[in-house]
């Protein structure tokens, strides 16, 4: 099987990170239970200047290696590769995060899987003249059996796979969106996720 993972909030507590560190920038004190959009910059009422600011922070190589594991992540993937199955990470982070992502996953034991960087929400805004490891068109040549996902922004990106099972995981800003077709599950962890995975 052909397997689609979300980076942040899949593999990784960036939400809680995010949390955090505008407690330090800025003296918000918004834990992640309140974290009500996918949107951070709405969910934390910034300016486009503090947003600016707060993303090119948390896009720092020593900030995204500091994120902490989400619980069960590594061990279901890695699971999954000792079967046979083909996990790939598609991740909206651009390209410029990709050395320090990598060395995340590695230091996590994630070495077998490959990551693709793709423009999933059009956030050039933070880092002027971002780059993407993989385009749209190529992107949509790419078969998946199951996606992980956490964003209702990213589920236009499965419209092209009928077949596809999204397992949404479950995380506050997504607790109100309607599900496109009954392939899409809500999973409250990894250890539900792996438990569909069939």
């Amino acid at each position: 099987m052909n397997i689609y993972v979300d980076y942040d909030d899949c593999l990784c507590e960036t939400a809680r990170y995010f949390s955090e560190l505008i407690k330090e920038l800025f003296s918000l004190d918004i834990p992640y239970e309140k974290i009500r959009y996918f949107n951070l910059q709405k969910s934390f009422s910034l300016s486009d200047e503090d947003y600016e600011k707060m993303m090119i922070q948390a896009h720092k190589a020593e900030s995204l290696l500091s994120y902490k594991e989400t619980p069960g992540a590594v061990q279901t993937i890695n699971g999954w590769i000792d079967k046979g199955h083909d996990v790939k990470i598609i991740t909206g982070r651009p390209f410029s995060a990709y050395e320090a992502s990598r060395e995340w996953l590695n230091q996590h034991g994630l070495e077998r899987v490959e990551m693709f960087c793709l423009n999933k929400y059009g956030r050039d805004n933070f880092i002027k003249g971002s780059t993407f490891s993989l385009e749209l068109e190529d992107y949509y040549k790419m078969h998946f059996d199951y996606a992980v996902e956490d964003s209702p922004h990213a589920f236009k990106f499965f419209e092209h796979l009928p077949d596809l099972k999204v397992l949404v995981f479950d995380r506050p800003w997504n607790q109100e969106c309607n599900f496109p077709t009954q392939n899409y599950k809500r999973c409250a962890g990894w250890e539900a996720i792996s438990s569909l995975v069939k």
